[in-house]
């Protein structure tokens, strides 16, 4: 594509881009091109949603983008649609082995998701689209990359593997994305997408889509982005208000009773379980499944094809409940989510945002329920702070839904905020639990002088006096010697240790 030919273009997408698209209050009115709004309007969507009218017209001209929005705002949308329509402006045959516009994404579902999104939109334009990651074979991903892609989605790992075996060649790419950068952050991503970054062409779009803006994002997006357009729906990372959000107090154990509790309400239709761990969502979801509630886990452990299984029978109505991991649930874009419980609480407070970000999507309304214990409170206020708003614990609402949550909490006899953290719970001064330990320079329990433990000596207290041990042949406390042993053990020992010489030394020479 020549210099000339890429300024009118993008002088042309100017001029479309300058109406007002919010107040026309459709896609039709950005200019974009007519097999695209074909797909849109098969695909009952009619009206932008406000990432959507900001961030199309300015991708239209080939700026580079900043997006900060969150999961269910329609950002895949505002993305796709303008690159497939500059795409459709300039069409070229991509070569072998090389794309002309490339998405990173940090998760397979994610991937197949924005992938699913592009060949929905480009339907009738013919391109070719193809997703790679891992956990899947590398032979249909080879021979997709040889036959040259107008649009790759990749998972940053795969397309590592395949630019070591010289499969892609990313020296002719147009247009780079990164979505979900945060989430990038979190797995570790950083240094991949740096060596990827390295393989592209100085001269590009970039576009940079984030639902949070820690430091290191930002750092990030500073040496990636050129004189950037930044478009931000929400602010930085807060919560969507028609999320109804809510804290339940309950001892860590009594969890899963609760949530077992939770279903007796119908409202819980389409309910999706945060766990922390692995074999947490395993558990859970078996517990579930145990009393009567269709559920089903997916996580990293999982195969391919059990997450892809798991995930389409959630969707269609056959798992009431979907039980994952932060990793796992990103990019999760599953309509008519009723509910989002936090098992238990994310170690990273952004995670939260991401978390419930999975209900009240597209305009929605939805319920977020987070089940918090005493050792957990640090956690809490750890996202309270990052979403500057107080959650709300349950007794502080009166409607209809948390009226019937708090039957349930009352039915699962449990609720009650914790004065302390679990963790740091102690007994009174002056009991001794069973396992308790004497400190050390405190005076023993019967006088005498405070004991510095010797090496080797297993810190036992000499000055104690000697205590009774429980002899199981007897019956009861058997007297012991001034070294704690049973006096019956003591003169066992003393027994073995003698000589079989008729009472004589190995050393003597007598007769």
């Amino acid at each position: 594509m020549s210099i000339n030919t890429l300024e009118t273009t993008r002088a042309d997408a100017r001029k479309d881009a300058s109406k007002d698209a919010s107040r026309a209050g459709g896609f039709d009115a950005m200019g974009l091109n007519p097999l695209l709004l074909q797909a849109l309007k098969a695909e009952g969507y009619e009206r932008p949603t406000p990432i959507q009218s900001q961030a199309i017209p300015q991708v239209m001209t080939g700026k580079d983008l900043l997006g900060i929005a969150q999961t269910g705002t329609g950002k895949t949308a505002a993305f796709a649609l303008p690159i497939l329509h500059r795409l459709a402006v300039n069409r070229v045959a991509p070569a072998p082995r090389t794309t002309r516009c490339l998405i990173l994404s940090p998760t397979r579902e994610l991937a197949s998701q924005i992938a699913e999104s592009f060949k929905a939109y480009g339907r009738h334009l013919g391109f070719r689209v193809a997703v790679i990651f891992g956990g899947v074979s590398y032979g249909p991903q080879e021979r997709a990359l040889q036959q040259g892609l107008d649009v790759l989605v990749a998972a940053p790992g795969r397309l590592l593997d395949h630019m070591q075996q010289k499969n892609v060649d990313l020296s002719a790419t147009e247009i780079f994305v990164l979505d979900e950068a945060d989430q990038m952050l979190d797995l570790g991503f950083i240094k991949p997408i740096r060596q990827v970054v390295s393989r592209l062409p100085m001269r590009r779009q970039n576009l940079f889509f984030s639902a949070t803006m820690p430091s290191e994002i930002g750092k990030l997006a500073s040496e990636l982005l050129k004189d950037p357009v930044k478009v931000q729906v929400t602010p930085q990372s807060t919560t969507v208000e028609r999320i109804k959000q809510s804290v339940v107090w309950v001892e860590q154990g009594r969890k899963r009773a609760l949530l077992q509790e939770l279903f007796a309400d119908d409202a819980f239709n389409r309910v999706l379980v945060f766990t922390k761990t692995k074999h947490g969502a395993d558990k859970v979801a078996a517990y579930l499944e145990a009393g009567g509630v269709g559920a089903g886990a997916i996580h990293g452990n999982k195969s391919q094809s059990q997450r892809e299984r798991t995930l389409a029978a959630f969707k269609a109505g056959k798992l009431r409940v979907l039980v994952a991991t932060d990793i796992a649930a990103r990019g999760i874009d599953i309509d008519g989510v009723t509910h989002v419980v936090n098992f238990e609480l994310p170690y990273v407070p952004e995670a939260y945002v991401h978390r419930i970000g999975r209900t009240a999507r597209a305009g929605a309304d939805g319920t977020a329920i987070s089940l918090v214990a005493g050792d957990e409170m640090k956690l809490l206020k750890d996202i309270e702070k990052v979403t500057r708003q107080k959650i709300p614990s349950t007794d502080r609402r009166n409607d209809a839904e948390l009226g019937r949550l708090d039957a349930a909490i009352a039915a699962a006899g449990v609720g009650k905020k914790p004065t302390l953290p679990e963790a740091e719970t102690k007994k009174p001064r002056g009991e001794e639990g069973p396992g308790r330990q004497r400190r050390r320079g405190q005076r023993p329990a019967g006088g005498g002088q405070p004991h510095r433990p010797r090496k080797g000596d297993g810190g036992r207290d000499r000055a104690a006096p000697p205590a009774a041990r429980f002899d199981p042949l007897a019956g009861e406390r058997a007297p012991t010697n001034a070294s704690g042993e049973p006096a019956a053990v003591a003169k066992l020992k003393r027994r073995r240790r003698r000589p079989s010489n008729g009472g004589r030394g190995y050393g003597d020479k007598r007769g």
